[in-house]
């Protein structure tokens, strides 16, 4: 038993049925990337580079881009590099580090959503009262309470898993993933599974505070058309965002959980693979296309660059 328990590096199995079209696959996978970086950081250098939108709901979205960038970072790499090489592994410490740097960017996601809810329902449901109650000090500390959860509520899961005696080494994922590493114990995993359902059940509450902040939303707006104005343009493009991330997200923790390995491995990779590739390129379209005062800036320095060419 103590040989088995002291692995070093874990095998990732999901590429093994599509090797034949690995050029492809890193040639799209280059493009996904370098298409994800793109689209974040010209609405983060948009929303810096305008003063106009130095507002607490463009701060928010900037927390949403970086969010999309720093995720990104623990996947994309490694599946790039693994693409090309015969080998498809990673040590044990590199497992570790990517399950929470992946997991702690979509709780981040979640919990910015949650906070930019909070934000549209001050700006529209108590106007009056928006400056007061959304201050510098107040924006700081919405930011650190969408980094400081997550990253200590994913740290305390790594805690519980690196704990864990492994009687195997082999992920059937593309990616490390808590669920999949806990699936390799020998013994019972019941304290890991009680923390991973506590964190969900936060999570969802999240979503109850976000569903109930737009039924409010919706019953002030539906009273004039300055209203309903003010909701299609700065909130439906949170409610879209908020449906994508949500319904990727469901998919990678329900598939993981529950999902059968008779399904071909092609869709396997590709409901593992949704909420690492649809939120953080539709997230920015978005917002860059539905919110006025972001198009107008991004249209202006992309001319202003064409220009000075």
């Amino acid at each position: 038993m103590d040989n088995v328990s002291r692995i070093l590096v874990f095998t990732l199995s999901g590429l093994n049925g599509t090797m034949e079209n690995r050029y492809m696959l890193f040639s799209l996978t280059a493009l996904c990337y370098h298409f994800i970086l793109i689209c974040n950081i010209t609405v983060l250098f948009s929303i810096a580079s305008d003063k106009e939108l130095h507002e607490p709901m463009y701060i928010f979205l900037c927390n949403l881009c970086i969010n999309a960038l720093y995720g990104t970072a623990g996947f994309y790499p490694k599946f790039m590099y693994d693409l090309l090489s015969p080998f498809h592994v990673i040590s044990y410490a590199g497992c570790m580090i990517q399950i929470f740097v992946i997991y702690s960017s979509a709780l981040c996601d979640f919990s910015t959503l949650t906070v930019m809810a909070y934000d549209r329902y001050v700006a529209i449901c108590r106007p009056l009262q928006y400056h007061s109650e959304m201050t510098n000090q107040k924006i700081v500390k919405c930011i650190v309470f969408c980094w400081l959860a997550p990253c200590l509520c994913i740290a305390l899961l790594v805690l519980l898993t690196s704990r864990l005696t492994l009687c195997g080494s082999i992920i059937e994922k593309l990616y490390c993933e808590n669920w999949a590493v806990v699936k390799l114990a020998c013994y019972s995993t019941t304290a890991n599974n009680v923390i991973g359902y506590i964190i969900i059940i936060v999570y969802f509450g999240h979503a109850v505070l976000i569903v109930c902040s737009y039924i409010q939303l919706i019953k002030t707006c539906r009273k004039s058309k300055e209203g309903k104005y003010r909701f299609m343009q700065t909130c439906m493009p949170h409610v879209l965002v908020l449906l994508n991330f949500t319904a990727a997200l469901l998919f990678d923790v329900f598939y993981s959980r529950y999902g059968s390995t008779s399904f071909p491995q092609s869709l396997r990779n590709f409901l593992a693979l949704n909420f690492l590739f649809v939120p953080p390129i539709l997230n920015p379209l978005i917002y860059g296309l539905t919110l006025t005062k972001i198009r107008r800036q991004v249209i202006r320095l992309f001319f202003r660059k064409i220009y000075f060419a």
